[in-house]
């Protein structure tokens, strides 16, 4: 990344470090690993123009230093082009990966308990907000605005256009909603293992307060896509959940495809 003008002040936190681009995952941002000093160092490059800011992120996880493990904020900057978001490692090996095969119902119950840790944060005084008229609010002006990309909805829904989908996220909306803090994005390359537990959680960019089947929904998604939907009831069973609401799994994973 030497060809890459970067902010001076970032340059003095990365003197020395060899960096490392990492393609896992969906995110606008490029993201690389930096390696090569005593500790490893993420960093995210992102245009200002793109649709989420790592104001966001950076936010998010300055909030919760102390409440769960998380990586800690270093820098956060901005120049004419982009924004720039240097974050600490979380040791570990993301809950995507196939080594973990072989241990998929220890797997299930960590991924049950880092969410009930994530559940388990006091929502009082909480400023993050993501309950669902906020969110469709949100989606309504991605939509006007060209932001969803309609060529990554989920399978069952490829061909339709984000019009169509608007339609039944607003007159489907759950009458109710079960708030708790939560990820926004809980996806198995979010969750980082190490020695078979959970030892942290990354990309928080959409973290708030709202219904829990936001976490849930795309947590089921994410488990079937990687390692088969027959391994969600052992999930679902750590972490508590008595009785599934169908309805609510399809509506937040529908939610899902405007962000």
């Amino acid at each position: 990344m030497q060809d890459m003008t970067l902010p001076a002040d970032l340059s003095q936190w990365i003197d020395g470090y060899t960096w490392h681009r990492i393609t896992l995952g969906l995110s606008q941002s490029q993201t690389y690993l930096l390696t090569g000093a005593s500790s490893n160092l993420y960093i995210k490059i992102q245009s200002l123009t793109a649709v989420e800011s790592l104001l966001s992120e950076k936010e998010r996880l300055v909030w919760l230093q102390g409440k769960l493990p998380v990586p800690e904020v270093f820098y956060y900057g901005q120049d004419e082009a982009n924004e720039y978001l240097l974050m600490t490692e979380i040791e570990g090996v993301n809950a995507s990966d196939k080594s973990y095969s072989m241990m998929l119902p220890q797997l299930m119950q960590q991924l049950a308990y880092g969410l009930r840790a994530v559940h388990e944060i006091p929502v009082e005084g909480c400023p993050f907000d993501h309950r669902l008229d906020t969110k469709l609010e949100e989606a309504q002006r991605r939509i006007a605005c060209g932001f969803v990309d309609e060529d990554d909805f989920d399978q069952q829904r490829h061909g339709l256009k984000a019009e169509d989908l608007a339609h039944d996220l607003l007159h489907k909306k759950p009458q109710t909603e079960d708030l708790v803090f939560t990820h926004g994005d809980y996806c198995l390359p979010n969750i980082i293992l190490k020695d078979g537990k959970v030892h942290g959680f990354i990309d928080w960019g959409r973290a708030g307060v709202a219904d829990r089947y936001q976490d849930l929904a795309l947590a089921i998604r994410s488990i079937g896509y990687n390692f088969g939907s027959e391994h969600v009831q052992t999930f679902l069973n750590a972490y508590g959940l008595k009785e599934l609401d169908e309805t609510k799994v399809q509506y937040y994973q529908l939610m899902d495809e405007f962000f």
